[in-house]
């Protein structure tokens, strides 16, 4: 009888601990995805402040803007199953390393060549981090857990992304060096995720063989997936609006500060992140479709106002960052719902594509059109062709979104 109760004794220590390294790797997933998606939006509300000193033009500007999702999704789809063959901390410690390279370029630099290798780097980083951090995560997360691990995952991205303009914002109205702190303060970040990734236990060999990740389609869900895409490529591409574009702005019209600039431009993704549990309890095809309404509100008072008026800035972005939450949320999870399990990643993959492209290529176009045109003339401009085409997308989600998978199984 003793010998049973010590024997259960030390398996329920057995089972503690391994519970409790699992939520540590979880951590640890939550942790990188949020400081290297923060340190990949920081520059946001600098903008301005570097177009002033190194006299870039807008097309460059926007430019710089685009590099980061351009070089990030041919990364995510490098690197995206590279985990599952080399183990999740050894591809961690890549995107540490490039993270910090592109801090370093931003914290030395004294031009806009500087900028460009900055936010390649920064591209890099997250592309070579998303599949990893996404697998800690998911491995960490309890089966019976209320958030799983993708959802889980999700909310890391999108709470960097809003911590990284809010943060740089704070720091350049009231810190010194302001060209130059943020990024010294992100390498110390950098530090603790390079200690903590180092303390995660050596995967052994996994006998898998590492290839670059294709986009795939599952046969007979092109429409649906086609829907799903472009909801998501038109909430990135309100939420690339914003953080590309709208912080000159702002700088030009309203004089707004830094601090004020990055705080509207978290406002996108702090309203997304609280909007994105309310997926799984409206469904995906209402999510869409509520997203989608709240999309077009914004794109047609930033179409009239050009970021001219701050309080209609502020408005606007609580209901784009309110749309971007339901949208994106209600995208990515009908694709998750009917995607085989053996081709996840491929089909993740093509999704995210249209969500990287949809953060880069409006502020791309506007870029191109302030050739001819003044900055505000040409938001304006791509902000209505934008909104012109959300009902499109609208229609297509309410045509093959099916009623019945209104709720899938994995939010």
């Amino acid at each position: 009888m003793v010998l049973t109760e010590r024997s259960g004794a030390a398996d329920y220590r057995g089972a503690s601990a391994s519970s409790t390294g699992d939520q540590d790797r979880a951590r640890t997933g939550v942790y990188v995805l949020v400081v290297l998606t923060a340190g990949a939006y920081l520059p946001s509300p600098l903008y301005p402040v570097y177009q002033g000193v190194f006299a870039i033009s807008d097309l460059t500007m926007t430019l710089l803007y685009a590099t980061f999702a351009v070089v990030s999704a041919p990364a995510l789809l490098l690197f995206g199953s590279a985990s599952d063959a080399v183990g999740p901390r050894s591809m961690l410690r890549v995107a540490v390393a490039a993270a910090a390279v592109g801090s370093a370029c931003f914290a030395l630099a004294s031009g806009p060549t500087w900028l460009l290798a900055g936010r390649a780097a920064q591209g890099i980083a997250l592309g070579a981090a998303t599949g990893a951090a996404g697998a800690l995560i998911g491995e960490g997360t309890r089966p019976g857990s209320r958030v799983s691990g993708a959802v889980l995952a999700g909310i890391a991205f999108v709470a960097g992304t809003a911590a990284g303009p809010i943060t740089g914002g704070v720091l350049v109205q009231y810190a010194p060096a302001p060209r130059v702190l943020p990024y010294v303060l992100h390498l110390a970040l950098l530090w603790v995720c390079w200690r903590r990734v180092s303390g995660l236990a050596l995967a052994g060999p996994r006998g898998l063989r590492w290839r670059p990740t294709r986009p795939k389609i599952p046969r007979g869900t092109g429409l649906l997936f086609g829907s799903a895409a472009a909801t998501g490529f038109l909430a990135w591409a309100v939420a690339g609006l914003f953080l590309a574009v709208i912080p000159t702005l702002l700088d030009r019209s309203t004089q707004t500060n830094p601090a004020v600039t990055g705080c509207i431009l978290g406002a996108v993704l702090v309203c997304s992140v609280l909007t994105q549990p309310f997926v799984a309890t409206i469904g995906a095809r209402t999510a869409q479709l509520a997203g989608l309404a709240a999309l077009l509100v914004s794109l047609g008072v930033l179409a009239l106002t050009a970021g001219g008026s701050t309080s209609a800035t502020l408005g606007a972005a609580v209901v784009a960052g309110a749309g971007h939450g339901l949208a994106y949320g209600g995208a990515a999870a009908a694709i998750d719902a009917i995607a085989p399990p053996g081709r996840r990643g491929g089909v993740t993959g093509a999704l995210y594509l249209a969500f990287y492209l949809g953060s880069a290529c409006p502020a791309v176009a506007v870029g191109l059109v302030t050739v001819a045109y003044p900055l505000a003339t040409a938001t304006s401009w791509v902000t209505a062709v934008a909104a012109g085409l959300v009902p499109l997308a609208g229609a297509a989600v309410a045509s093959v979104c099916p009623r019945g998978a209104e709720r899938p199984g994995r939010p």
